[in-house]
């Protein structure tokens, strides 16, 4: 099983997320930034390390979200960690995606995310709905 990492940073009501790029494992398809943790790399470190590679970005990290184990067709089995990023300092690179963008909260279901990363695209969404669903009626 690989273990792998991913942080979820929202800002504003957006999450960034990125487009992986063609030719590589699941080309186009959109993901949380992170990556495969190396040997005797703790989760955090492994998850500061891939911000900084791929994104350019020095992160400050919150707890762990969420944790799962997905197989995806063909054998190839990962346990990942999702974990808060609380803030970022220095400026975006796309230079290792396809696309890096900002998509609103409740609209993180019209990208094509990996296998892995759906349920939590599902939950992040139905918050934000509840939480929009609250505010209206709140305002009322």
């Amino acid at each position: 099983m690989i273990r792998v990492v991913a942080g979820v940073l929202v800002r504003d009501g957006n999450v960034l997320v990125c487009r992986r790029p063609p030719g590589g494992a699941h080309p186009g398809k959109w993901e949380f930034p992170g990556g495969k943790v190396e040997a005797g790399e703790t989760l955090e470190q492994a998850l500061a390390r891939e911000l900084r590679e791929e994104l350019g970005v020095a992160a400050t990290l919150g707890p762990e979200l969420r944790r799962i184990a997905h197989a995806y067709p063909g054998g190839v089995a990962v346990e990942l960690h999702f974990f808060t990023i609380e803030r970022i300092d220095g400026a975006l690179s796309s230079a290792h995606f396809a696309e890096v963008r900002w998509q609103p909260l409740g609209r993180l279901g019209e990208l094509d995310f990996l296998e892995a990363d759906r349920d939590l695209v599902t939950e992040l969404d139905q918050r934000s709905s509840l939480r929009n669903e609250s505010s209206e009626t709140a305002g009322r």
